[in-house]
């Protein structure tokens, strides 16, 4: 392979990638990470402030690219729509989708309202799939398309976040792996990432209490909490031309954590 192919296989220079959940914490360390390696970005969030915030600070940061933004609520179909309706007005097709919009209400099994496990299911898995489904005519339009979900840990064994979490988490997985062999034939690769705990505002409540913070590096063998921007390098690799050869993978951003056994 030729110097100016390697070089191109690590660039996204002429891609644009529709980020979810874009306003801070993972989301927004991917589409930082995205724009670093070239990148146009379409950012959608829930948080209208917090997304513009976060779109003014990367397009300063990166003043050759394009950095877009939606409010959007992706449990709603309309809202869903919208997004869609949104780039094509635009003239864009992107060629990325990271889908990282998520939450939780962690509760004991016996403790959750019928509502709230359907309110988990529809953010962390329906609204994932929704979005693949409408991206797909855009992606497939090009060569080399990729998709990364962002799953967890808890999706492929127990950790204390509520089994409804976890359930919605190991079918994101799923989803994950049977998107990538039905769409491989339209040159689109799925993956995903499967985080441990990390700093963000969502794992800030958990990690003040010192003995569960303890608690968990005890079982983390790198000895520290994750920072956004090491999943947000993950799911960049998984997007890029270098990992043309990568897809129907969830690739744990851990610490060691899975590996750690007993």
């Amino acid at each position: 392979m030729a110097l100016a192919h390697l070089s191109d296989a690590w660039r996204l220079t002429g891609r644009t990638a529709l980020v979810t959940g874009a306003s801070h914490g993972i989301g927004r360390a991917a589409a930082r990470e995205l724009a670093g390696f070239g990148a146009d970005l379409l950012l959608v969030a829930r948080d209208a402030a917090g997304l513009e915030t976060t779109r003014q600070e990367l397009a300063e940061a990166f003043p050759a690219i394009e950095v877009l933004a939606l409010a959007a609520d992706l449990v709603e179909a309309e809202d869903r729509l919208a997004v869609f309706d949104w780039i094509t007005d635009l003239g864009f097709s992107p060629s990325i989708l990271v889908n990282n919009a998520g939450g939780n209400q962690p509760r004991a099994a016996l403790d959750y309202a019928p509502e709230e496990l359907r309110a988990i299911f529809e953010l962390n898995t329906f609204a994932a799939f929704e979005m693949c489904r409408l991206a797909h005519p855009f992606l497939a339009t090009h060569g080399g398309a990729a998709i990364v979900n962002v799953g967890s840990v808890s999706g492929i064994t127990h950790v204390r976040t509520g089994a409804a979490y976890g359930m919605s988490k190991a079918a994101l997985h799923q989803l994950t792996r049977n998107l990538a062999v039905e769409w491989a034939a339209d040159g689109i690769r799925v993956n995903a990432v499967a985080p441990w705990y990390i700093r963000t505002r969502r794992s800030a409540l958990a990690l003040a209490d010192a003995d569960y913070r303890e608690e968990v590096l005890e079982r983390t063998p790198l000895k520290r909490i994750g920072e956004p921007e090491e999943v947000a390098a993950a799911i960049a690799f998984l997007c890029l031309p270098a990992a043309a050869y990568v897809t129907g993978q969830v690739l744990a951003v851990d610490g060691g954590f899975l590996a750690l056994g007993f």
